[in-house]
């Protein structure tokens, strides 16, 4: 549980704004309470706290506890809370997890869920960003929000499998970089949400929400630290 979110939620719940359960994750209740909460003290609806949201919730003090970190998305960090689920192993968890936000593809074990898994982080999280019109088909995140030149920490990262000039794909949150590879969070990694390393000839593009900043970080470089490439997401 991140503890800075979780203090978040308790102060939007003493000041009569619903989060949600307490439990450290910037999700969709927890930005729509911090929406409806900067709305009615005069500031921009955005649901990112920064100065001026913490001052209006905890005061201008020195001891006041929390400013969000932009470093990391919410959706990437709702995403990381969920690695290592398998799709046979954890089948029950992680189909409640891709329909907690209303629509899924369907079965895990049954269907590729790239794309539900970054739909539901996605809608989750930002209940307001408009998704794909099919978002389990992997290309289709490539007219995902904006187009980033550079890649970013948690940003979409769209894959061709099979041919570049193919239907099939993969998708992903971007989690880093070596020499040839990107790093990628995401689900239906060797049947489970991990990460794993995709050659950047496959690469298709990078989105951004574009409802949320632009992104603070660029390029990460990382080494492969025992890595396995991934050719054929399944």
């Amino acid at each position: 549980m991140d503890m800075d979110i979780a203090r978040l939620q308790r102060a939007l719940a003493a000041k009569g704004f619903d989060p949600g359960p307490v439990d450290g994750i910037m999700g969709r209740l927890t930005r729509a309470a911090v929406v409806a909460f900067q709305k009615s003290v005069g500031l921009q609806g955005l649901g990112v706290v920064g100065p001026k949201t913490r001052a209006a919730l905890f005061g201008s003090g020195p001891a006041a506890p929390f400013v969000q970190d932009l470093r990391t998305p919410p959706w990437y960090a709702l995403a990381e809370t969920k690695k290592g689920l398998h799709e046979r192993r954890d089948n029950g968890i992680l189909a409640r997890f891709l329909r907690s936000d209303g629509p899924t593809l369907g079965d895990p074990a049954r269907l590729p869920w790239c794309g539900d898994f970054v739909e539901t982080c996605i809608a989750v999280t930002l209940p307001g960003e408009r998704l794909p019109g099919n978002p389990y088909l992997a290309r289709n995140w490539m007219r995902f929000g904006e187009p980033l030149g550079e890649p970013a920490l948690g940003a979409v990262a769209v894959f061709w499998r099979g041919s570049r000039s193919g239907t099939s794909g993969h998708v992903g949150f971007y989690a880093g970089e070596d020499a040839g590879h990107v790093h990628v969070l995401g689900g239906n990694q060797s049947d489970a949400v991990t990460v794993a390393r995709l050659g950047k000839d496959r690469l298709l593009g990078y989105r951004w929400p574009s409802t949320y900043p632009m992104p603070r970080t660029g390029t990460i470089a990382r080494g492969p630290d025992g890595v396995p490439i991934s050719l054929n997401e399944a």
